[in-house]
């Protein structure tokens, strides 16, 4: 019979598995392959289409570019023996090919010849005849004036200096409106054997038929072209506000994308390419086909949208997917059929523990008489059950006791958090100075506190301490002394008077030999005067204005709580605006890395005289920044408590 067989013979369900693993694999590898089929489609058909489109471009470019060309070979060859023998019907030459260059061409808005100062003539420093279109009539003016000196001009200064036809970046036209850009081409002439600069000729293009041939380009639904100069202005493009106001590098700054920022560098640089970008228009994903222009290095740019490009493999794939299920669901039905009777007592095992795990251990075990692996099964479960009657009654009382502690654990983490100042800016309403601590204890509960408050309206008392052991004695004892500084400290005694009275109230008393080391100061707001006495505590950093860091000079004082009557030494130290002191316990100086090392004081001093922050909210986290990478991984070995004062006079 089917009981008595191994329960290898009941996992049918393996089948089921292995075939959705089959299906899903192939699945997998259709996908990608499909879609890296397309992807490579998208690839070629967008570099046919950028490069179809820079032809016609180019085209139209190039024929421009021969008319201020021919000019300058005229000028060369044709007007210069002209010049030499008929200077005033030369003249008149010039302007009538001038006029009828602008006249005859469209795509031109203006023409220039511009000369060398006194080259046409040897009184006159400007001679630059312009003719150019204005309310679809051909005007002309001289340029060059005081106000105008067109031979410092870049249109004119770039062709003469590099010696070849150049390009300007686009501009808009005086009066706005039209976009256009200069293509300055030098001529020469040949005085006794040399060849000499003589000027140049330069024409003002429009590129209104540029912006609308590149807005012509759409691909599915929202694919788009557009055109960027050699600096990466925007030339053309869908969002009329970018055009000659922003440049592919200053998009990327503004909207936080280092890769625009990359792909712009390479079409400046006259790169071709094929990467994944997200719209500007759209925000989705896209690939983005860009090429330059061989005519002025310029660079086209065409915007593939993924997801409608994909659509139709998508939508396949999405059909397959759901085949798929099917299928598998299909082969479910039958695998269970099969498998009805062979899992049967495993699901009576399966209800059976269920409610073992909902705490039910009185439940009868089925099938314990079977010989077969089931059987097995169920002596287990039998054995389990009596075994967790009496773990749960061991862990129940366990347990109870654990809670109880870790509940009062938290709580006196609470308190302990709430006795210490946490509101930053304390005093919003005092600004002589600025103040920030932090205080991280090694377990649930410290030793290390610190505190501040104002003693008079003008003197702020500020204190930070370190008390021995960890754990809930030590903050007990933290209570008690930090009750203790700020009573003695409120009836306005110097530091070490403070320290003198809190020690001798301790001592006693302090059967546990407890001990802490404290470092108490007060600050006169309106002077900057620190009066400040130590008991045995770490020196404070001084890090003054100019940048100087260095520990101070205290008297290192004895510990309190555990001889009455020492006496503590009171000094004093002026702060001039912008000095900080930075006040800190032995938990940053003692932090240990895996290695043993300890974090160290000179570390300490050499991180915060190299940083450049200083509001005292910075420096206290770029110190404890510093520990972390110091320590890394290893555990915390001591509380951590940081204050900062700075004075601002």
């Amino acid at each position: 019979m089917l009981k008595n067989k191994g329960i290898a013979f009941k996992l049918i369900s393996l089948v089921l598995l292995s075939i959705g693993l089959i299906f899903i694999s192939i699945f997998i590898y259709s996908y990608f392959f499909s879609r890296q089929i397309i992807v490579q489609k998208i690839r070629e058909n967008a570099f046919h289409l950028t490069q179809s489109m820079v032809y016609r471009i180019d085209g139209v470019l190039k024929s421009l570019e021969k008319i201020p060309e021919g000019l300058a070979c005229f000028l060369e060859h044709g007007f210069y023996p002209l010049f030499v023998e008929h200077g005033f019907y030369a003249q008149k030459e010039l302007l009538k090919i001038l006029e009828e260059v602008v006249k005859n061409n469209p795509e031109i808005y203006g023409c220039i010849v511009a000369f060398e100062p006194y080259a046409f003539n040897k009184k006159m420093l400007y001679f630059a005849p312009y003719f150019y279109k204005k309310n679809d009539k051909v005007n002309f003016t001289y340029i060059g004036g005081e106000n105008y000196q067109y031979f410092y001009w870049d249109w004119y200064q770039l062709p003469k200096i590099l010696k070849r036809a150049v390009w300007s970046e686009p501009y808009y036209g005086k009066g706005g409106g039209i976009l256009m850009s200069t293509y300055s081409v030098p001529f020469y002439r040949v005085v006794n054997g040399k060849r000499e600069f003589w000027g140049v000729v330069a024409v003002d293009i429009s590129l209104s038929w540029l912006q609308n041939l590149v807005s012509s380009i759409k691909v599915a639904q929202t694919g788009y072209g557009f055109l960027i100069s050699k600096n990466g202005t925007f030339i053309t493009h869908p969002q009329k506000k970018l055009i000659m106001n922003e440049t592919i590098f200053s998009l990327a700054e503004e909207r936080h994308t280092p890769y625009l920022r990359e792909i712009g560098k390479k079409m400046i640089h006259g790169e071709k390419g094929f990467v994944p970008v997200n719209s500007i228009v759209t925000g989705k994903r896209c690939w983005l086909a860009y090429t330059p222009l061989p005519a002025n290095g310029w660079s086209l740019g065409v915007l593939f949208p993924q997801m409608e490009l994909m659509a139709d493999v998508t939508k396949l794939n999405r059909h397959v997917v759901c085949l798929g299920i099917l299928g598998l669901l299909f082969l479910s039905g039958v695998i269970i059929l099969i498998a009805g009777t062979i899992t049967r007592p495993l699901r009576a095992l399966t209800s059976v523990t269920r409610k073992l795990a909902t705490g039910d251990l009185d439940i009868e075990i089925p099938y314990l008489d079977l010989k077969d692996e089931v059987g097995e099964l169920a002596k287990a479960f039998d054995y389990m059950k009596k075994s967790l009657k009496a773990y749960i009654k061991n862990l129940q009382e366990t347990t109870a006791a654990k809670e109880r502690v870790e509940s009062e654990l938290k709580i006196a983490a609470d308190i302990q958090l709430s006795m210490l100042p946490r509101t930053f800016p304390p005093f919003p309403d005092r600004g002589e100075f600025d103040i920030f601590a932090i205080m991280e204890p090694a377990k649930e509960v410290g030793g290390d506190f610190y505190d501040f408050f104002f003693v008079d309206k003008d003197k702020l008392c500020f204190l930070i301490a370190d008390v021995s052991g960890k754990g809930v004695p030590a903050s007990l004892f933290m209570a008690i002394l930090k009750f203790l500084l700020k009573t003695e400290a409120l009836r306005r005694m110097p530091p070490e008077k403070i320290l003198f009275q809190v020690n001798n109230t301790l001592c006693p008393d302090n059967e546990a030999c407890m001990f802490a080391t404290v470092f108490c100061a007060i600050l006169d707001i309106k002077t900057g005067e620190v009066h400040f006495a130590n008991a045995g505590h770490n020196p404070p950093l001084l890090w003054e204005k100019e940048g100087k860091v260095e520990f101070l000079k205290v008297n290192k004082g004895f510990v309190l709580g555990v001889m009455e009557g020492v006496a503590f030494k009171g000094e004093s130290l002026w702060l001039k605006p912008g000095d900080m002191l930075i006040l800190y316990t032995d938990g940053v100086t003692e932090a240990m890395n895996s290695k043993k090392e300890l974090f160290s004081k000179e570390r300490l001093k050499d991180v915060i005289a190299h940083l450049k922050e200083r509001e005292v909210k910075q420096v206290v986290y770029k110190v404890r920044e510093a520990i972390k990478l110091f320590v890394e991984d290893a555990p915390q070995s001591d509380d951590i408590t940081m204050l900062v004062v700075k004075f601002k006079g």
